[in-house]
């Protein structure tokens, strides 16, 4: 039986979220959408902002519903779109068993948890037929006044230029950086890399070049990671990627244009999902993926940055895939993807010389078995396709590279390598207890990601089960 359109009005908390909801009705925000046999729960994955989707589940019977979004509005707007979707049959709910995540919330819950908040005593109840109405006068608003749509594209266009202009002086007040800091000696460095760091990326975040502000910010960890002895040459290095990645936005209009997107990318221009998903020219890959990892990290700006990693199974080579989001650190942090789930989808992914960020297009069924990636290479050919991308892409940083018959050894100093055959390459330090474990196993496959220094442990299949970082 479908939900009752007048229960959903009662439960919506305000009309500004009845309102949202109408617009959140659409099957293509949906790319997945679900009804058990019973026809007791509805499900389905709502395309927000960021690379993955949220999650949303209703009861039918009572009305209870749980969302992943970090909404304090209780039900959500994508919780009434899945609603209004079911109430007027505008979407194929796929009947089929509920996907773990919403056989566990119905485990749990009680019978008619979260039935929603009423709304404040002097506000007028939400009306679906007001939520129609500002619909289509929304729609019959957009172009009605080309001059008013023309007036804000020359503002947007101005907005551009004036940022534009903003990033250039950032990166004329880095160059200045990184020169004092040479004449002040690289060893000097180290002792004040945390206060002048920070110094140089609020000067970058002022200039509009908030990427390059959070890779400033997070140099300092990375220096302490490495041996003493290794510190000079990562500075120098270091140092003379970020001058030339500003010499490169500078002359942007001379590069190739996935190197050009990616040299934008990495000084803080972004594509939202939106605008990717209308070009026409972006590499879509279809196929059977699998989350290899999950790394969740707060970063100095107070976002939380989740990253799911991905690679295509069940095709050679195994095509690998991170997707990003970024939440308040204020705001749960709901990781949507787990490690081991494996499911059908269309990635799109943004535009590069080295493609390897991308959001979901479209989502299929999820598959019952974890499905571990194939086409793993021996550790001295893995390393020599990065340094091919890395000629593509001078500021690649990590990539994930697949190792086949590979093991965790100890040195004599205590530090861990990844060993296969007679090649090795060092474990990043901060692993060296959690991959402790890992010693000396015979491990058929490793996954990690590789940044031409160190190699950080994601995943292993060993003969005591698959091992995930922690």
């Amino acid at each position: 039986m479908p939900l009752p359109v007048d229960k959903i009005e009662q439960l919506a908390p305000d009309q500004a979220s009845l309102n949202a909801g109408i617009k959140l009705a659409n099957p293509k925000s949906w790319p997945a959408l679900g009804i058990d046999a019973t026809k007791s729960l509805i499900w389905g994955e709502c395309q927000g902002s960021g690379s993955s989707p949220y999650r949303i589940c209703v009861s039918v019977e009572d009305h209870g519903y749980k969302c992943t979004c970090p909404s304090r509005k209780f039900p959500c707007k994508h919780t009434i779109g899945l609603m209004l979707m079911h109430a007027h049959g505008k979407a194929g709910f796929e009947t089929q068993p509920p996907p773990p995540w919403v056989s566990d919330w119905a485990s749990r819950r009680k019978p008619g948890a979260r039935a929603g908040k009423p709304a404040p005593a002097d506000a007028p109840p939400p009306s679906l037929k007001a939520a129609l109405a500002q619909d289509q006068e929304d729609k019959e608003d957009v172009g009605s006044d080309e001059k008013t749509e023309a007036r804000l594209a020359a503002q947007r266009e101005r907005m551009k230029t004036l940022r534009e202009q903003s990033v250039r002086a950032g990166l004329d007040e880095l160059d200045r950086w990184i020169g004092d800091q040479l004449d002040r000696g690289l060893a000097a460095f180290p002792a004040q890399a945390q206060s002048q760091c920070r110094l140089a990326a609020q000067r970058l975040v002022d200039g509009k070049a908030t990427s390059l502000a959070t890779r400033l910010d997070a140099l300092p960890s990375e220096l302490f990671t490495l041996a003493e002895a290794q510190r000079p040459d990562f500075l120098i290095e270091t140092f003379g990627g970020l001058h030339l990645l500003a010499e490169a936005y500078r002359r942007q209009e001379r590069l190739p244009p996935a190197l050009r997107e990616d040299v934008r990318r990495l000084v803080g221009w972004t594509i939202d999902r939106q605008t990717l998903l209308d070009m026409a020219d972006a590499l879509r890959v279809s196929g059977t993926w699998t989350v290899v990892a999950n790394h969740v990290e707060v970063q100095p700006d107070k976002l939380r940055r989740i990253e799911t990693w991905l690679m295509r199974v069940g095709e050679a080579p195994a095509l690998p895939a991170v997707l990003i989001d970024f939440v308040p650190v204020a705001a749960p942090a709901g990781v949507t993807l787990m490690a081991g789930e494996t499911f059908e989808a269309e990635l799109v992914f943004f535009p590069s010389a080295t493609p390897l960020r991308a959001i979901i297009g479209s989502r299929g069924a999820t598959r019952a078995q974890t499905i571990w990636p194939a086409g793993a290479d021996a550790l001295a050919a893995a390393l020599a396709s990065y340094d091919v991308l890395l000629a593509r892409q001078p500021w690649l940083g990590s990539w994930p590279l697949a190792i086949a018959a590979a093991r965790i050894a100890r040195a004599a100093d205590g530090a861990l390598w990844l060993m296969a055959g007679g090649d090795g390459v060092p474990v990043d330090p901060r692993q060296s207890q959690e991959a402790l474990v890992l010693c000396d196993l015979d491990i058929r496959d490793i996954i990690g990601l590789w940044d031409g220094r160190l190699f950080t442990l994601m995943t292993a299949a060993t003969p005591l089960g698959r091992w995930l970082r922690q």
